[in-house]
């Protein structure tokens, strides 16, 4: 393992759960924000790179080309990838609203659960704009079929799928142990296992090796580079 230190972010129903990796080490730190989580995985040293498993860049119309790539890459896990609904969707004030939208922009509804999102995707929509950091969007399934060299054919929510995705981890380096103090209370086991997968990619990212989907890079009206990367 390099000696930067990288982290590694996934959403859970509580808030954040972040993997450090930093000299061989492995450690685990939970946060309500974004923001406090990197500032909490910032307290023993700057941090190289950042991945995070939420959508960076949202659409002003249409899907953006990094959903549709990373649902075919992970083949048989494809449902993992919700398409990123349209800013404008996204800021409406109730679902019924946001389908409205989404349909006049994007030619089809939003899920509930993509609109429950909402909270954190603006959050993190915020915060990349003011934050100092590299900063880069994984998804998860796409860093274990990268990892495995194949999609894999059991969801995460299994104990085959888990066990799977613990040993990938562990042939590169990452492998979480333990309770994990604060963070193992409050994210699930797919959670950390996830934060993990998005670790290996800000690793990836900090040598130079990582590669975004699509590559260049898409941008929409806010700017942002719009991106999967593995």
């Amino acid at each position: 393992m390099g000696g930067e230190r990288v982290l590694g972010v996934d959403a859970c129903k509580a808030g954040w759960v972040g993997i450090v990796l930093a000299k061989g080490c492995t450690s685990a730190h939970f946060a309500v924000s974004i923001g406090e989580l990197v500032a909490l995985a910032e307290r023993e040293g700057e941090l190289a790179a950042v991945a995070i498993d939420i959508p960076i860049g949202l659409p002003d119309a249409g899907r953006r080309e990094a959903d549709v790539l990373a649902r075919r890459a992970v083949g048989p896990r494809w449902a993992s990838v919700f398409m990123t609904p349209v800013r404008a969707a996204l800021e409406a004030d109730d679902h019924a609203s946001a389908v409205a939208i989404s349909r006049r922009l994007a030619g089809e509804g939003i899920s509930r659960q993509a609109f429950n999102l909402k909270e954190k995707l603006l959050q993190v929509d915020g915060w990349v704009r003011s934050t100092r950091h590299r900063v880069a969007e994984v998804h998860p399934e796409l860093c274990f079929a990268t990892l495995a060299g194949a999609p894999l054919p059991s969801r995460k929510s299994t104990w085959a799928g888990a066990e799977t995705r613990r040993a990938l981890l562990a042939g590169v380096g990452v492998a979480p142990a333990g309770d994990l103090g604060l963070a193992g209370a409050m994210a699930g086991v797919d959670d950390v296992l996830d934060a993990a997968a998005a670790a290996w990619t800000a690793r990836r990212l900090a040598a130079g090796e990582a590669r975004p989907l699509p590559d260049p890079p898409q941008r929409f009206g806010d700017g942002l580079e719009c991106a999967i990367w593995v």
